[in-house]
């Protein structure tokens, strides 16, 4: 599951930073995040400041998705003798969750947002950890879908580090993206504008995705394929 499974994570990282609910809120999240405000259409802010800040904050919310599915991954394991049923109980809400991102399912209660606010402004690289770590609880709905896929896939993984290497690269996907926008908007918000005219579609992008992966799963065939991945990679070795 290894290599295929990074690679579906790393990519649902990105996408998920690119669905409506997240990406539309990323000025007001750097605004609180560095104490910078918006005037020009631009985003007035001490640089040294915003990569810093920004760091802190993607480490914060990566501490908590790797340590998540670090707990989804021991949770499979101790569960060894049923991972047949979990594989496929996996796959079946993957593929539930991939409908409700791609809009062809409308399950309200999937969309329940539990996306924790603070009200104070971190004055450190340390308390934007903290933030980081606070928004990654319940960051956004959409983000919650994604998420609870690349947890039920570190559920029906083999090991705990395979769990941990998931939810790392889901991390690094959201956190790319994070770090290059919050640069670009302190120079304009003219980039932010246009990506914004594209979020529907890169949703539906993300749905099916993850719907192909839930069949991936719920079929076996996801082991299959690292196996011969794995396999390919030998052998060119």
């Amino acid at each position: 599951m290894n290599d295929i499974g990074i690679l579906f994570a790393i990519v649902g990282g990105m996408l998920s930073f690119f669905s409506p609910c997240v990406f539309p809120l990323l000025p007001a999240y750097i605004t609180h995040l560095t104490g910078g405000k918006i005037e020009n259409s631009k985003m007035q802010v001490n640089r040294t400041t915003l990569y810093m800040r920004s760091i802190g904050f993607i480490i914060g919310f990566s501490m908590v998705f790797v340590a998540l599915g670090a707990s989804a991954s021991f949770l499979g394991n101790l569960l060894m003798n049923y991972r047949t049923l979990i594989m496929q109980l996996a796959g079946i809400l993957i593929i539930v969750f991939g409908l409700q991102m791609a809009g062809l399912l409308n399950f309200k209660f999937l969309m329940k947002d539990t996306r924790i606010q603070s009200e104070h402004k971190p004055k450190s690289v340390f308390s934007s950890i903290l933030l980081g770590m606070a928004f990654a609880t319940g960051w956004s709905p959409c983000v919650g879908l994604a998420l609870s896929s690349i947890l039920l896939l570190a559920s029906s993984s083999d090991t705990l580090s395979q769990g941990v290497f998931l939810l790392g690269a889901y991390s690094l996907g959201m956190a790319i993206p994070f770090f290059v926008i919050s640069i670009v908007i302190s120079y304009s918000l003219k980039t932010m504008k246009k990506i914004n005219k594209y979020l529907s579609k890169l949703a539906f992008i993300n749905g099916v995705i993850m719907i192909f992966l839930g069949f991936l799963v719920l079929s076996g065939q996801m082991q299959k394929i690292s196996a011969w991945l794995s396999a390919f990679t030998l052998f060119q070795l």
